[in-house]
C-alpha cells in the first residue's frame, strides 16, 4: 500500500494536547487538517499551541517563515462536526472512554464517505470492542501517537479483529511519510508500549508508597544510572496522572484483575 496522498484532508477530533499535536504533524507533512472540538475555545487554544510550537522551530532555524505560514494555514479550526464530511482520514483524540468514543464514531460513520479511514488515538482500549457498534468496522484502526506528538517518533498502528489489513498498511505508510516510526500491533490490552510500561510506573509508585525513596530520587536514579530519558514520575507528570491511571485501570480490568497490573492508590488519589 501507499501513504495517503497530500490531497486527502485529515480531521483530528479533540483539540487538547494530543489532538493539536497530531494536527501539527499532519499539517507539517502537507495535509489540510481540520482541528475539531465541540468547544470553540479549545480549538482556539489548540491552534495557538500549534502556532507557538511552529514559531519555536523557526527560532531554532528548523523551519522557514514561508513554511511556518503555509503549515499554520493548513490547520483549519472547526467546532461544527459537519465540516469534517470531506475528510479521508479522521483521527479521534478525545476522552479515554469506550462508550463516548463509540458514540462519536457512529456520528462520523454517518457523515463521511464509505472509503474514509477512521482512526483512534486510544492508549489502551480495545479496537475490536470499539468497532463492535460500527457499520464498517474494517475501516477502523488504532493510530496511537505518543505525547508530545510532534517530537515523539513512535506510532502504534493497532488492528482489531475486523480491521482491513489494507487500512493498517495505509496508516503505516502514512505515518512513515509523516516522519514517524510506525510499528504494527494487535489489539491486546495496552498494545505494546503501555503494556510494557506498566511495571515502570507501578514499581516506582510502590517504592514511593513504602517511603523507600522520594519521586525526585527515583527519577534521578533511573535517568542517570539506567539511561532512561525521563524518570517515572516525570513521565507521569507529562502524560497526566488521570490518563496514566485510566490506562492502568483499563489494562488491569482487561486482564481480569491480573495482579501484575494492580493500580496504585497513590495515583488514584492524585486524580481526585
Amino acid at each position: 500500500m501507499a501513504a495517503l496522498d497530500l490531497s486527502i484532508k485529515i480531521a483530528v477530533i479533540g483539540a487538547g494536547a494530543m489532538g493539536s499535536g497530531i494536527a501539527h504533524v499532519a499539517a507539517r507533512a502537507g495535509h489540510t487538517v481540520y482541528l475539531y472540538d465541540m468547544n470553540a475555545e479549545a480549538v482556539a487554544r489548540g491552534k495557538a499551541g500549534i502556532e507557538k510550537d511552529l514559531r519555536f522551530l523557526v527560532g531554532k532555524g528548523k523551519l522557514t517563515e514561508a513554511d511556518f505560514a503555509a503549515t499554520l494555514a493548513r490547520v483549519v479550526p472547526s467546532s461544527r462536526i459537519e465540516d469534517l464530511a470531506d475528510a479521508g482520514l479522521l483521527i479521534e483524540a478525545i476522552v479515554e472512554n469506550l462508550e463516548i468514543k463509540q458514540k462519536l464514531f457512529r456520528q462520523l460513520e454517518e457523515l463521511v464517505a464509505e472509503s474514509a479511514i477512521l482512526a483512534t488515538n486510544t492508549s489502551s482500549l480495545s479496537i475490536t470492542a470499539m468497532g463492535a457498534t460500527f457499520a464498517r468496522p474494517a475501516q477502523l484502526a488504532g493510530l496511537h501517537f505518543f505525547n508530545p506528538a510532534p517530537r515523539m517518533a513512535l506510532v502504534e498502528i493497532v488492528s482489531g479483529l475486523a480491521t482491513d489489513p489494507a487500512i493498517a498498511a495505509t496508516l503505516y505508510d502514512t505515518a512513515r511519510a509523516w516522519g514517524k516510526v510506525p510499528v504494527h500491533a494487535t489489539s491486546t490490552p495496552g498494545f505494546i508500549v503501555n503494556r510494557v510500561a506498566r511495571p515502570y510506573y507501578a514499581e516506582a509508585l510502590r517504592v514511593l508508597a513504602e517511603r523507600a525513596a522520594t519521586p525526585a530520587t527515583l527519577d534521578a536514579i533511573l535517568r542517570e544510572a539506567c539511561n532512561f530519558p525521563m524518570g517515572p514520575f516525570e513521565l507521569m507528570d507529562l502524560i497526566g496522572h488521570d490518563v496514566n491511571y485510566a490506562v492502568t485501570r483499563s489494562v488491569f480490568d482487561a486482564y481480569f484483575g491480573d495482579k501484575r497490573f494492580t493500580p496504585s492508590l497513590i495515583q488514584q488519589e492524585l486524580t481526585l
